[in-house]
């Protein structure tokens, strides 16, 4: 990604999910799920690559709920805001939101960051599990139509990654040229164009 100039801040990339060029117009593409314009709750990672996706949740007038960095409080409710650029930073989301634990809402998407995710919707994270520990902590508060969707560039479409039986395969893959649904969850496409 720095190679090919298309990773953004923060940097060092390494040890965190890295931000890239076109987030912006892979989140875009949320708008053409079905499940997203039917959705009222949405959990969201906190990563800087998924910010303009919390954006445009807020914009839209959903319930955002954001894990915090780390999980070090918990998980923060955000709803009807008034500045969606900056209620979906992280700085926005631990000022303006109030903590919220499971059981609290019904979760009807799932998003996470991803460092690298194959077309089956196996993901890397930064290696230690908070995306898979976030669903977890939520799954039996989950409505039985959701879907997981990660963002990331298309260069972050890999063949392969390590994949352990805790980790949660995605869905739905948005990139800033496409959406891709893995092969598990090929009955499930919705996609309105």
């Amino acid at each position: 990604m720095i190679e090919k100039k298309i990773a953004l801040p923060p940097f060092p990339i390494y040890g965190r999910i890295p931000n890239f060029k076109g987030a912006d117009k892979a989140a875009e593409k949320i708008r053409l799920l079905k499940e997203y314009l039917n959705s009222k709750v949405i959990l969201c990672n906190p990563d800087s690559p998924q910010r303009p996706i919390r954006e445009i949740i807020l914009k839209d007038g959903k319930l955002l709920i954001v894990a915090t960095p780390r999980l070090s409080k918990g998980f923060m409710l955000i709803e009807k805001s008034s500045n969606p650029y900056y209620d979906s930073t992280i700085r926005g989301i631990l000022e303006k939101g109030k903590l919220v634990k499971p059981g609290d809402y019904e979760i009807d998407l799932f998003i996470a960051g991803s460092v690298a995710v194959t077309p089956k919707g196996y993901r890397l994270g930064k290696g230690k599990g908070f995306s898979d520990i976030e669903y977890k902590i939520w799954k039996d508060y989950m409505n039985e139509n959701l879907i997981k969707i990660t963002s990331v560039h298309d260069i972050q479409v890999v063949d392969y990654v390590p994949v352990d039986e805790w980790d949660v395969p995605m869905d739905v893959i948005l990139t800033p040229t496409r959406i891709i649904w893995s092969d598990k969850s090929e009955a499930k496409r919705s996609i309105l164009y």
